[in-house]
């Protein structure tokens, strides 16, 4: 199986799709750090909120080596404690979506993907029909993607 840490902007993309089941479908089990968890509860209000402690398939993990953070100062705390819980865990791959972390992250020689990464390896394994809608959905609901990836992916997609 698979180690997958997961920063909070895919997780909140995929619950405004109510598509968080694709994370288990693709990767069986997803950690956390605390951090993570945290700014998912800052988002109680939300409608698409759910309460991730209750899912058992998704793993809240303190960081160890809580003085790592110290080394990403130009990171949310969730960004930073999910590179620092992914190399920790000699993760698989880390789920980030800012441009900024995945940088870090590369560096950090994680292996990384994001929720548009995420939406297409669910295509090509047959758990969604369409990529399109989806992306216009998650752009419909404040997720920032620019319409020349949205191209790129639709392409790889064959939905051009």
């Amino acid at each position: 199986m698979l180690k997958v840490v997961s920063n909070t902007t895919p997780i909140i993309s995929l619950l405004k799709l109510n598509r968080l089941d694709l994370l288990r479908q693709l990767y069986t089990q997803i950690f956390i750090p605390a951090a993570v968890y945290t700014e998912v509860e800052a988002g109680k209000e939300k409608g698409f909120y759910k309460d991730l402690s209750k899912i058992d398939w998704i793993k809240i993990v303190e960081i160890q080596n809580k003085q790592a953070i110290k080394y990403f100062l130009d990171l949310d705390s969730g960004e930073a404690e999910a590179i620092v819980l992914a190399t920790e865990l000699s993760a698989d791959l880390i789920l980030i979506d800012e441009k900024l972390g995945r940088f870090h992250a590369k560096h950090a020689d994680l292996k990384v993907t994001g929720t548009v990464g995420i939406l297409l390896k669910a295509k090509t394994e047959g758990l969604i029909e369409n990529l399109k809608p989806m992306l216009n959905e998650l752009t419909e609901k404040d997720v920032w993607i620019t319409e020349k990836l949205k191209k790129e992916i639709l392409e790889k997609a064959g939905e051009n």
